[in-house]
């Protein structure tokens, strides 16, 4: 959650060294996978207890949330840049940097209570808006999967890979099967679809949903793994951004161009699957099942001062949803200031902890709200 916010603050340096610069995979797949886990026990359980029926109007009713949480974020962020570009301060024009143009300026092609209509119906999608959609959309297949799994657990894997398939556009070109082709348009007047295709996302999603769930076993941990996991994470360095930019390797930019289809974000191009899995395994082997190596072994001053940061982390991860959408508007604050202030490097630093600060107190807001202290026991 905190490299999400660094991640969407606009002229932040410390985007340039996130996770994402060393691999194909990136934050948002961390994100998707531990929501599927997540699911797993928020819903999965749900199934297991009150039938399918009841649980899947418990999915819809976290769907029906999910969206109020998308339109209160698009508002309150529009709002924002309209008040930032107004103020005097900015260099810039703050919801044109989002390109909401067509919120302000009527278009032949459309007119605002057009384009007011379309995003609340989800056919407008702008890029900075588009996780909880796909989000969303991810969520809406969970019931599909708990049915297939009555039935038996290969139909899941076939189904989620499917879909997956027929999510990949390039390939499907490739092979003269474009009409297959399964994706959401974002925008009435072009033939632009949601940058996070969902159908393309699920594969992730619901393989962290079906680890949690134990439909998949925990890999065993041994040397041959660790070797194949490290070899694929570091064999993926030179041609990660960092490759390009900070050693200029022309040929990882000329290989990126020529393989797009393997890497490609918004259909979550296979490499991207190899890529995280990779990574997953090894900081899962690193932390010990449960996180288990992760706990403080000695006692002193750093055991309680990680121990507290620990307790943290975990904390902000539980409440990701509120978490997130506070991240996405306090990015577009973080970069104002910036832009206000300068970006020396104290001053970033300044303003990300600022930022890290916000996300924990919404942490622990959301979740003495959600503890309904009010109630009498």
């Amino acid at each position: 959650m905190f490299i999400i916010l660094m991640a969407h603050t606009p002229g932040n340096f410390l985007t340039s060294w996130i996770p994402a610069r060393w691999g194909f995979s990136d934050a948002t797949e961390i994100f998707v996978f531990c929501s599927g886990m997540a699911s797993a026990i928020a819903f999965g359980r749900g199934y297991d207890r009150a039938g399918w029926t009841l649980a899947t109007a418990r999915v819809g009713f976290r769907v029906w949330q999910v969206y109020w949480a998308h339109v209160g974020l698009f508002f309150a962020t529009l709002a924002l840049t309209v008040a930032l570009t107004d103020s005097g301060f900015g260099t810039r024009n703050y919801w044109g940097q989002l390109n909401l143009w067509p919120i302000f300026v009527e278009s032949e092609k459309w007119t605002n209570p057009d384009i007011l209509l379309s995003f609340m119906t989800l056919r407008y999608v702008p890029n900075y808006f588009d996780i909880l959609p796909m989000y969303m959309v991810v969520l809406l297949l969970m019931p599909i999967i708990m049915a297939l799994s009555n039935v038996n657990k290969w139909l899941i894997g076939a189904f989620v890979l499917t879909v997956w398939l027929f999510a990949q556009k390039q390939l499907l070109i490739t092979l003269g099967l474009e009409q297959l082709y399964i994706g959401l348009p974002a925008e009435p007047w072009t033939d632009r679809n949601w940058f996070f295709n969902p159908f393309g996302w699920q594969l992730i999603f619901f393989t962290g949903f079906a680890f949690m769930r134990g439909w998949l076993p925990k890999p065993p941990v041994n040397k041959l793994l660790i070797g194949l996991a490290l070899f694929l994470v570091i064999a993926n360095v030179p041609l990660s951004n960092i490759g390009v930019r900070e050693f200029g390797f022309e040929w990882a930019r000329d290989w990126r161009v020529a393989n797009k289809l393997l890497i490609d974000k918004s259909s979550f191009g296979l490499l991207r699957y190899v890529h995280f899995m990779a990574l997953a395994y090894l900081c899962w082997v690193a932390a010990g099942d449960k996180g288990d190596r992760l706990l403080p072994q000695r006692a002193g001053t750093f055991a309680r001062i990680w121990e507290r940061c620990l307790a943290i982390i975990l904390k902000v991860g539980q409440q990701s949803l509120a978490v997130f959408v506070v991240s996405m508007f306090t990015a577009r604050l973080m970069g104002f200031t910036m832009d206000v202030l300068g970006r020396a490097t104290v001053t970033v630093l300044l303003v990300n902890l600022a930022g890290a600060c916000i996300m924990i107190a919404t942490t622990y807001g959301a979740g003495w709200f959600k503890s309904q202290p009010w109630r009498v026991k």
